[in-house]
């Protein structure tokens, strides 16, 4: 996604509803600054109005303690880490979990009720077999016996104890936060800068924003939604004040073996790939965490299905295929498409 200023061709312009006057207040005297920099793999930028006594390093080096936090507690790609650590466990192994580790992982397993699977946090096998862990990309293809080996066991058979800070390992099964722990992030990293007296900031870990408060000049942090490769979608802006945003692209971490090519996006009953038909999805939540996970909802229930779970639950949606665009009822309230209810 691209940071705006606010100029520019527009095809769609989306407000959140209900604004208070008070969310769009800006900070008196306040000092816009901007860093960024690289994290889990891809970047992070935070663009900020914050109270002129607040020291630039101090505010890098603080967001930089929360990544490396979530690093260390749910990354496949670090040996020690807090999820490696769990998914090597013998089976019946009663696993003590983080406070963080406990509440991203009880989000992941409620959006995966809530869709019915779709959003599944137990494809780490799967997703290494096809070069998205900490495993090398494959020479070649996978056969299917290797992909029904890797799936092992799913969502539902992720056992929780003790208010959910105990996960049980039955054997097999191989937890993969990636499609939430980036929102996650965002989510902690907003949470301390708001901690520190940072009110008005948008913060971006590799596509996935969340925004609070407002510029310098009161206007909203304005984010423009990525158009696929090859698509005429068009182009959203959208006012990113008290919500977060994410968008799952099949044109994004892409693999390729003997001539064929797929997407980082898993079938969750599967294993392998999804076709290329859905080219992205974007989701908007007032939490990152949970836009995060909602996008890979959307862009595996595909078409009418995606539109109809994110209606029932209230979702601002998109889902852009090779041959049609779908937007929820919440997002055309957002464009201002259908009247908005007060």
């Amino acid at each position: 996604m691209t940071i705006q200023g606010g100029s520019g061709e527009v095809g769609e312009l989306l407000l959140p509803p209900h604004l208070s006057p008070d969310t769009l207040r800006p900070l008196a005297g306040g000092r816009a600054l901007r860093l960024d920099g690289e994290t889990m793999g891809t970047y992070w930028a935070l663009s900020a109005v914050v109270p002129p006594e607040l020291p630039e390093t101090g505010l890098r080096s603080l967001l930089e303690q929360g990544f490396a936090r979530v690093i260390a507690q749910m990354s496949q790609w670090e040996p020690d880490s807090e999820i490696s650590r769990f998914n090597r466990a013998a089976p019946g192994t009663r696993f003590p979990l983080s406070a963080e580790f406990a509440y991203v992982l009880d989000c992941a397993l409620e959006i995966a009720r809530a869709s019915g699977g779709a959003f599944d946090p137990t494809l780490g096998g799967a997703s290494d077999l096809w070069g998205f862990g900490a495993s090398a990309a494959p020479i070649q293809t996978p056969d299917e016996k290797a992909v029904s080996t890797a799936r092992g066991p799913n969502w539902r058979h992720c056992i929780l104890e003790d208010g959910g800070r105990i996960a049980v390992q039955p054997g097999g099964l191989t937890l993969d936060l990636s499609g939430i722990a980036k929102g996650f992030a965002v989510d902690l990293g907003i949470r301390w800068l708001e901690a520190i007296g940072v009110h008005h900031a948008l913060l971006e870990i590799g596509g996935e924003l969340r925004g609070v408060g407002v510029q310098a000049d009161g206007m909203p942090w304005w984010v423009d939604i990525d158009i696929p490769p090859c698509s005429d979608a068009p182009h959203a802006r959208i006012a990113l004040t008290g919500w977060a945003v994410a968008t799952s692209g099949n044109y994004r971490r892409r693999r390729e073996s003997d001539g064929q090519s797929w997407s980082h996006s898993l079938d969750p009953v599967s294993g392998a790939p999804l076709g290329d038909d859905v080219l992205s999805a974007t989701a908007l939540h007032p939490g990152c965490m949970q836009a995060d996970a909602l996008a890979t909802v959307l862009m595996v229930l595909d078409g009418e299905k995606a539109m109809a779970f994110a209606d029932a639950y209230g979702l601002p949606a998109r889902v852009v295929s090779r041959n049609a665009v779908r937007t929820s009822a919440a997002w055309k309230v957002w464009a201002q498409d259908e009247p908005r209810q007060d």
